[in-house]
């Protein structure tokens, strides 16, 4: 096992005279001879798998488009670079050191599925990833490598839900990230027009399919899982950073290497973000792989470790995790952000050390319910993360339970916004935002869909129905 550089340079590239001198525009030239089908042929044959999430194979979601397009309309291919799962800084990394392959890679896109323009989506609170991506948007745009193609740059929220893929096209129409039911593929960024979302270390991988094959590709990685990935280790290792490693390679084996190990005596679990299942010590030896990831019960998802070892209240990071998750919930799906509130509550007594008996047996309650009815993943990202916590390490809410330990301090859960040499810098202006999205000094007790979409919704919302109410008091009985 080694550390390879295939899609994150060792030096962030200067600008576009310096990209075309290392090769930027020979795959976007490669695939203009080649055409549309040979290039959608090419990325089936690589293998190559959504690097943000499910991991769904990129040729079948291209060709999925292509299937559902209406005859002579074009269409328009969204690069997610949105990134605001906590503890990955993967496609930061990439758009601060080359911009350049990313729009290359959407523009192989846009070639291939027949859209006219491309449109970058992020967050106005990435300032440096903004800067690079405009200037190098503005100097392609002033060179022929478009080739007609449009490049646009959206700035959105700091929302978590505008990395979601249905909400990231709302805040592409103008609207708040509020995630939709119908999917991209057949309802994009215009009515019956499907639109191809890929995020940004995907398209970075492009380029190099599309100029070297797929067997070049496949020289890293495994038969169902080829290629690299960026892993993000944060937590209590002694040096956090982005390390690109061929997939298959073991978790144990980058905290090792590439974080140094751990701070305390050894590793008790490794969280995989707020969207997957955390990873149990006795799994550190699993491949990381799509299909090996997903035989332990967890996702390789965007590679977002963070590393918890013997030091760790692992009650604080559950209470930590489900804070996070109830105040990015929009309320579209009221048991989405009831149930997942009254967990946060609970969980948050439960290490601040003043809980009641039943709040476990609480805490079960509200896991089985913040699941229902959701349009999105949010919540049942509750319901994975916490419940794994809950059923990996019992003893760690029994002893705060039974007051055995003394109430823990914060385990904050939250997105990276950058490094300082090999400690993460955490987004702790996070720890402020109120359930509501707003950022005051009270909570108005609004939802923010109802907020956004209807002020009288709001203002019903902001005082609930008896069971509304009921549901967030962390010491309610079950409702039936």
């Amino acid at each position: 096992m080694s550390f390879v550089t295939r899609v994150l340079p060792t030096e962030p590239v200067a600008d576009l005279q310096a990209a075309i001198a290392a090769g930027c525009g020979q795959a976007l030239e490669a695939a203009r001879a080649a055409g549309g089908d040979a290039v959608l042929s090419t990325l089936l044959d690589s293998g190559l798998r959504g690097r943000g999430g499910a991991g769904f194979p990129t040729g079948e979601k291209w060709k999925t488009v292509l299937t559902n397009k209406p005859p002579g309309e074009p269409l328009t291919v969204v690069v997610n670079a949105a990134e605001g799962e906590p503890g990955t800084w993967k496609d930061h990394a990439i758009l601060r050191a080359d911009p350049y392959r990313v729009l290359e890679g959407a523009l192989v896109a846009a070639l291939t599925v027949g859209a006219d323009r491309v449109v970058v989506a992020t967050k106005a609170a990435f300032t440096e990833e903004l800067s690079r991506i405009r200037s190098a948007v503005e100097e392609l745009a002033a060179s022929e490598l478009p080739g007609g193609i449009a490049l646009e740059v959206v700035e959105g929220p700091s929302s978590y839900l505008f990395g979601e893929e249905t909400g990231l096209l709302e805040v592409v129409q103008g609207r708040p990230p509020l995630p939709r039911v119908s999917v991209p593929w057949q309802q994009g960024v215009e009515e019956n027009e499907p639109t191809l979302i890929n995020n940004v270390e995907t398209l970075a991988n492009v380029p190099g399919i599309v100029l070297h094959g797929p067997d070049w590709f496949r020289e890293h990685g495994t038969k169902d899982s080829p290629g690299t990935l960026l892993a993000t280790l944060t937590g209590q290792v002694n040096k956090a950073g982005v390390f690109e490693v061929a997939l298959g390679t073991t978790l144990r084996w980058l905290i090792e290497e590439g974080g140094g190990g751990v701070q305390g005596d050894h590793v008790v679990a490794v969280l995989n973000g707020a969207a997957s299942a955390p990873i149990a010590v006795t799994d550190l030896d699993t491949p990381l792989t799509y299909e090996d990831m997903k035989g332990i019960g967890s996702a390789l998802g965007s590679a977002s470790f963070i590393v918890l070892d013997d030091t760790t209240d692992v009650a604080a990071v559950a209470a930590g995790v489900a804070r996070f998750l109830a105040v990015e919930s929009c309320g579209q799906c009221t048991p989405c952000k009831t149930e997942g509130l009254a967990l946060a509550a609970l969980l948050e007594r439960i290490r601040s050390g003043d809980p009641d008996e039943r709040d476990l047996e609480r805490v079960h309650d509200h896991l089985s319910r913040v699941a229902d009815r959701a349009r999105c993943p949010l919540a049942g990202q509750q319901e994975t993360v916490v419940g794994r916590l809950v059923e990996l390490f019992p003893g760690s809410f029994t002893s705060h339970l039974e007051g055995r330990v003394p109430a823990s301090g914060l385990y904050p859960v939250l997105p990276v916004v950058g490094f300082e040499g090999e400690k993460a810098i955490l987004d702790e202006h996070q720890l402020e935002k109120q359930p509501d999205w707003t950022y005051d000094e009270v909570d108005s007790g609004s939802y923010p869909a109802a907020r956004f979409s209807d002020p009288d919704a709001a203002k019903a919302t902001a005082s609930p129905t008896d069971e509304v109410a009921d549901r967030l008091d962390p010491d309610a009985d079950r409702i039936a």
